[in-house]
């Protein structure tokens, strides 16, 4: 790995539907096994169910649920004299979307439903009204942080 410098960030192109860069990192995650066109079709179709359901635009519910979900404070572990610590860090935009992305479609794959489609629908929806189990795991991760407070001053 070179020391001198940082490799530039690549962000993927805008999505061809909605034109949002947001979108495209979803189905980047979505995507298993380089199937982008099988990605595209669940998000697409989850979104229609979205339009359908709420009678909002499904982007702006897509975008209040990525807000639910995206963590502003984080534990990191960090040794210090022998023993670890979790040390509460605050979350860069970057970090915080990749986290906010994996925890919907996590979640979304152990709900129960039949297809992924559904699943992923009422995940969106539950996020977007503050519910949800990835609504959850951001409370759980906070809560987490405000407890090692105490270790704040071990941040570097």
């Amino acid at each position: 790995m070179s020391r001198r410098n940082k490799p530039a960030r690549r962000v993927p192109a805008a999505d061809p539907v909605y034109g949002s860069v947001d979108v495209a990192k979803f189905i980047n995650r979505l995507m298993r096994r380089g199937k982008r066109s099988v990605a595209e079709k669940i998000f697409y179709s989850t979104m229609n169910n979205i339009k359908e359901k709420t009678k909002e635009e499904a982007t702006d519910v897509f975008k209040k649920a990525l807000t639910n979900v995206i963590p502003l404070l984080e534990v990191k572990a960090r040794r210090i004299g022998g023993s670890t610590y979790q040390v509460p860090i605050e979350v860069k935009a970057d970090r915080g979307m990749a986290l906010g992305t994996s925890w919907i479609i996590e979640s979304a794959k152990k709900r129960s439903g039949k297809s992924m489609i559904e699943k992923l629908t009422n995940e969106i929806l539950d996020a977007a009204n503050g519910s949800g189990a990835s609504v959850k795991k951001r409370e759980d991760t906070h809560k987490m942080a405000e407890a090692n407070k105490a270790f704040a001053h071990y941040r570097y």
